[in-house]
């Protein structure tokens, strides 16, 4: 599993021009991809980094502050383009696998507590974010 997180001022994720996901306040704008192997442990993982990790202004974490998280689902991140011009995506689990694990690392954060907003699994989305710092980090588990 491989998260990119962003540190956000405000982020949205609109579908056919309709937001379907949002942060007002600083938070955390996360790409997650899934592949093949990932499962149950991957989950936990991720869910407990996002929400721990100190990104935050005054080196907080989202659970420190009680701020939110904006989850987009990525299988691009399991993108190889090692060879030629055009990406390899065999490295990203098809939608039958990683939607329930998008769903179950959304899920578990906020059993944790943590505010949620999501973008729609395996649509055609426009991601916008004023991205703070900057800071962007690649978790992978």
């Amino acid at each position: 599993m491989r998260a990119v997180l962003q540190r956000v001022l405000s982020a949205s994720v609109a579908v056919d021009g309709e937001i379907v996901g949002s942060l007002s306040e600083p938070g955390l704008l996360v790409y997650l991809g899934v592949t093949h192997t990932d499962g149950a442990d991957e989950v936990a993982w991720m869910a407990r980094k996002i929400r721990d990790l100190r990104l935050l202004r005054d080196e907080q974490s989202v659970a420190d502050v009680g701020a939110s998280v904006l989850v987009v689902s990525q299988f691009t991140l399991y993108g190889d383009a090692v060879k030629g011009r055009r990406p390899s995506w065999g490295a990203a689990a098809p939608g039958q696998v990683s939607e329930p694990l998008y769903d179950a690392v959304c899920d578990e954060l906020a059993r944790l507590g943590t505010h949620v907003e999501r973008g729609v699994f395996g649509a055609d989305m426009a991601v916008s974010s004023v991205n703070d710092g900057p800071i962007t980090l690649l978790l992978e588990k």
